[in-house]
């Protein structure tokens, strides 16, 4: 063996027979293999249909043989702190490694492809030696779930056997069963028409479309102002008060104006524009299944006092006051990258 431990990298949103094969290559090359399954504790959506927990499964039905020398580890996303999520690969794994009663001085090194763009972290390990594999033909992840979320339809066999084909017979069995048996499956089927016709809708544009949103981070007394979403994209998920921004409005007004339509918050306007303490854009490419969307996100602040009143309005079915550290620790119930959001104002991110 050339390493103790290979570290793998992926979401895993399913495992298919690529990931299989990097797998079984590293398997030839470590003694152990070290998956760290990335997208942690979000909520379910139609980029990430499982949990780590149903993934770890995925992975271990897909390599019975290997069952005792995989280590399977959660990792956070970390949108807008790259340092973060550099800190947390490393620190992963040597705790796993630890764990494992490896020694000191392991030799450790980096599996994967380094096959576009969306590899670049396969550079950001210079202490770790990478380990290249040749590319196995396979259908993508993203092309897979959307035979899954298709399957229901009228020619759903062909796109079931393109499915069956490209993955492990025991993860096939694992989606199956999801498809038939899991009350989130006919939501997420809801999500995956929305998105499709959303961005139907804007394909005769001339050039790709940016939305601008705008997003209202209200701390009082030591609490959050969230709203539960009504609708999809992510019916029933908490997220910050805010919207698209109109066409005859500033940035601030339309979050005041999103914020006061979501929340019926009778906080006077004036009160509440001199209570801002910072304001963010927050920009990353896929933020947003909808598609290239910028928020502006505003924070405001008021130390001490009684919690006004708040209600429900609009696009959201109830608005409620959360104790900061609660509403840190509620990544899977948050709406698209509004934990990231709060953790930047809040002072953890």
């Amino acid at each position: 063996m050339d390493y103790d431990y290979l570290v793998f990298i992926g979401r895993f949103e399913p495992f298919h027979n690529g990931h299989a094969a990097v797998a079984r290559y590293a398997l030839s090359r470590a003694k152990k293999v070290i998956f760290l399954v990335g997208s942690a504790d979000t909520p379910r959506t139609i980029k990430n249909p499982w949990t780590v927990g149903e993934r770890a499964v995925m992975i271990q039905s897909a390599l019975p043989e290997a069952a005792d020398r995989l280590l399977i580890r959660p990792l956070r996303d970390h949108l807008y702190n790259e340092s973060l999520w550099i800190a947390a690969v490393q620190r992963t794994v040597a705790e796993a490694i630890k764990a494992d009663g490896g020694a000191p001085g392991a030799r450790i090194g980096l599996v994967g492809k380094d096959k576009d763009a969306s590899s670049y972290y396969l550079q950001e390990f210079p202490q770790w030696d990478l380990v290249d594999v040749r590319h196995t033909e396979t259908l993508s992840a993203t092309e897979l779930r959307r035979y899954l979320f298709e399957a229901n339809q009228l020619d759903s066999h062909g796109g079931l056997m393109m499915i069956r084909a490209n993955v492990p017979g025991p993860v096939f069995d694992m989606l199956e069963a999801f498809r038939k048996n899991s009350p989130a499956f006919k939501q997420l089927v809801a999500e995956h028409r929305f998105i499709d016709t959303y961005r139907a809708a804007w394909a005769e544009a001339p050039y790709p479309p940016t939305f601008v949103t705008t997003d209202a981070v209200v701390v009082h007394s030591g609490h959050v102002l969230l709203v539960r979403r009504r609708a999809e994209p992510g019916k029933g998920l908490w997220a910050l008060p805010g919207g698209f921004v109109g066409q005859n409005e500033g940035l601030l007004d339309g979050c005041l104006r999103e914020l006061r339509e979501e929340t019926r918050l009778k906080v006077p306007v004036p009160v509440l524009k001199g209570s801002i303490k910072g304001q963010q854009v927050f920009d990353h490419p896929e933020r947003s299944l909808r598609g290239r969307t910028l928020t502006h996100a505003f924070h405001f602040e008021f130390p001490a006092g009684e919690l006004p009143d708040v209600r429900g309005g609009d696009d959201a079915d109830k608005a409620r006051w959360i104790p900061v550290s609660e509403a840190l620790d509620m990544s899977p119930q948050l709406f698209e990258d509004h934990l990231h959001i709060l953790e930047f104002f809040l002072g953890r991110g």
